[in-house]
Parts: structure tokens; sequence; C-alpha cells
């Protein structure tokens, strides 16, 4: 009896000195940052947000607050930018300012029957991926590759735990909930697992190298090891090789995966959109070569729907955390070196001042009254300045290979009527996840 009444004064001290902490960090350790909700003791804004609908509740916060203002997500305090000026400004404007890397907790250790309606997830990622193990391990898998299914199903785990309530909560709390048991820690076994695979593959690249034909990004790199191999600064060792290999993976075969799965769900909602690019297709390209990376010049409306489709899908609502490299002012406000800041990407994307009505899926808006391709600076689906995505060159290219070779053989279409069709998310934290479905793919 004695030993569990110590056991709660220890738990009672150790509560007592974390809301102390809470407190002071709260109330004393902001420097002149943003104003902002006035936060809880360990809380944060918690009460103040939707994990649900998470960008709804951050725009309702800045409507009170302004584009720039500060945020206490748990123990985490922040800086969230909202809307197309204050993101520019930061990102674009003041890019190395803000050229840091924030913390994404949920994935850090990443850091470290024929014409039936199918269920398109697996064949969507199959695609993206392949592309992506092309670059990576200099060759695809068979798509019926056991060692290669069990890898996409990983990966679409890892973005699905990251985009739940657990995964951003853990993000939150991380310092607490690292220590707890629960769903968030499911994670990190899926991410070892991958970690694996990864190890597996540098090994069987080590074992067969040859420096004077390099295959892949692994072979590149283990070539680079060597050559610095005596150099105490190198960043070319064999951790920061498996950790960029399995970010690089992750990065880029759910981003483009999920983002078909939105551009079929939208092209199936609205088929005369279908329709149009189908007839593009036809015109420009026919129905007897494959269409190439060259079509897109010339296919100004098909352009169009896939830039209104990256728009309004938003897969990346949140934008991907920054942190200010040095003390920063920034519209009067000073962000300590360390701060990490949120630029929200759906607040650009969807910011009615660059976009005439946001909500509706207008293909038009990125054609001029010629009915040629017309660019906005606000599309920042890949972010923009220091910290832009790397991939976003060749998920452009994918992305319009993939939808033109689909729809110059096949007609989609959905079992019931289209105006049935769910087209918001079902989870939107990390990565904005499309709802299940099934389409029907009729060969035209």
């Amino acid at each position: 009896m004695i030993i569990f009444g110590d056991l709660t004064i220890y738990l009672l001290n150790c509560f007592f000195c974390l809301l102390c902490f809470s407190f002071w960090k709260l109330y004393f350790g902001r420097g002149h940052l943003p104003p902002g909700p006035i936060p809880l003791p360990i809380l944060g804004n918690l009460h103040q947000l939707k994990t649900s609908s998470m960008v709804e509740s951050l725009k309702a916060l800045s409507e009170k607050y302004g584009p720039v203002y500060s945020l206490h997500l748990g123990l985490r305090r922040v800086v969230i930018l909202w809307g197309y000026d204050a993101v520019k400004e930061a990102l674009v404007d003041h890019g190395d300012d803000f050229s840091g890397r924030g913390a994404i907790p949920a994935i850090q250790t990443v850091i470290q029957d024929y014409e039936l309606p199918f269920d398109p997830t697996l064949h969507v990622s199959n695609a993206a991926s392949n592309v992506t193990c092309s670059v990576i391990f200099g060759k695809r898998f068979d798509y019926q590759n056991k060692d290669f299914l069990d890898l996409l199903r990983m990966i679409n785990e890892v973005a699905v735990l990251a985009s739940s309530l657990s995964g951003q909560l853990y993000s939150m709390y991380t310092d607490i909930l690292e220590y707890l048991p629960g769903p968030h820690k499911e994670i990190h076994g899926v991410l070892k697992c991958l970690e694996k695979f990864v190890e597996k593959r540098v090994k069987m690249n080590q074992e067969t190298l040859d420096p004077n034909s390099p295959r892949d990004y692994i072979d590149c790199f283990l070539m680079k090891m060597e050559e610095e191999k005596d150099n105490p600064e190198t960043e070319f060792y064999m951790s920061q090789l498996v950790k960029s290999v399995l970010s690089l993976f992750i990065a880029g075969t759910e981003t483009v995966s999920t983002t078909l799965r939105h551009a079929l769900l939208l092209l199936i909602k609205y088929p005369e959109i279908e329709d149009k690019v189908i007839g593009e297709i036809d015109n420009v390209i026919g129905r007897l070569r494959i269409p190439s990376v060259e079509d897109r010049n010339k296919m100004p409306y098909t352009d169009a729907v896939i830039h209104e489709i990256q728009r309004f899908s938003d897969i990346v609502p949140l934008g991907v955390p920054h942190m200010v490299m040095r003390d920063t002012n920034f519209r009067g406000f000073t962000l300590p070196k360390g701060t990490e800041v949120y630029p929200i990407l759906s607040s650009v994307l969807r910011d009615p001042t660059q976009f005439t009505e946001p909500d509706i899926f207008r293909p038009e808006r990125f054609l001029d009254e010629h009915g040629n391709f017309k660019k906005s600076d606000a599309f920042m689906p890949f972010s923009a300045g220091k910290r832009i995505c790397v991939g976003e060159g060749l998920a452009r290219n994918e992305l319009f290979i993939y939808i033109t070779s689909i729809l110059q053989n096949f007609k989609l279409k959905f079992s019931c009527d289209p105006n049935e069709i769910d087209i918001k998310p079902r989870l939107s934290g990390l990565i904005g996840i499309p709802v299940n479905y099934k389409v029907l793919a009729i060969a035209r």
C-alpha cells in the first residue's frame, strides 16, 4: 500500500511539473509572436479544433485572428499562415528564412474481373509506385509480387494512420504519447517493416554495384558514400541512405496515387468534363499511339482539368511544416529561430481572392478567353519556395500520362447516379484521402 501511495505522489508531482512547464511555455516563452486563441495548459488549443475537419477549424480561427496567428497543437507552439498572400510572402519572398524543415512526428521515423466495378486504389498505387521503384531501385515489380503488394499496403497504412485522429494527436503530444500505448504506436511497426524492405534492397545493390554503370538512386548514393568515406562531415552514410529512400518512396507513391484516386472520382462525378477530355485526346493523340509528355502543350483543356483536380483534391491540406532558420521579422511579428510554421496549402488552393467559387470543381478557371491554358501563381499543390516538392516535375508528368492513357482506352462510369457520389475526403489530416469507391471501366 505504501508503494502505491508513493507512486501516486510521484505521478502527481510529475503532473504538477508538467503543468508548470506548460504554463511557462504558453505564457512566457512566446517572444513577439502573432496573436492567437488563448491556450489551455497541456491541452493547448485542442478544444478549439476539430481533428476530423482541421482545415475548417483553422479557417475559422484565421477569420478572427488574421492570416498570421499563433496556435498551440497540444504542447507544440506553431504559427499558422492562411491564404495565398501570407503563404507566398513567407515561402517565396522570405524563402531563406522559412526554409527549415518542421517535424511530422507521426512519420518522423521515415526521415529516419473485366468490366465489373472495382476499387482503383491498388491499381493506381501499383502504377505510381513502380515509377518510383524504377528511379530508386532500378527495376519495376510485377503487380502480383507478394513483397510488392505488402509494400503498397504498408505505405497506404502509413498515410491512413498519420491522417487519423490518433496520428494527429500524436503530432500534438509527441513527448507524452511516445511513452504510452495506443493506436498511434501502430505506425512505428509499419515503418520498421518498410525500413527493413529498403535495407534489403540496399544490401542487394551493394553486392552487385558496378561503379562504372550505376543503375539507380541507391547506386549513386553508395558511390557518393565511397567517395566521401574520409570526410567526417559527410551527409552520405548508410542510415541517411535508408531514410532518404524511404521518404522518397512513400512520398512518391502515396501523393500521386491519392491524386489519381481523386481524379477518377471527379471524372466519374462530372461525365461532361470526362467527355471533353476524351474528345481532346482523340483529336491530338488519337487511338493508335501511346500518349507522351510532349502532348500536354497541345491539350490545354486536359491540362486545365489536371490542374483543377490537384487544386480541388487538396491532398496535403495543412502543407508540410517549415521552421524559421533565424530570428525573423514577419509582418510586424518576431518569430524566434526554430519556430514551427504551417503554411496551410488548402487556404491557398481555395483562396476566394485567387479562385472564384473555390469549392466548385471548374477546370475553365485555368483557361483564358481563347481556350489557352492559363497559369495561376496561387496554384501551390507542391508548396513553394525553398522546400517545394522535389518530385513536382515527375508527379506532373505521371498524372498527365496516367489520366490520358486511361481515358484513351476506357470510359469511366459509376454504378449509381453521379449526383450521389461523395467527393469530400474521408480523412483530411496529413493527407486528404478520398472515400472508398468502385469504378466501372468500359472499353472504348
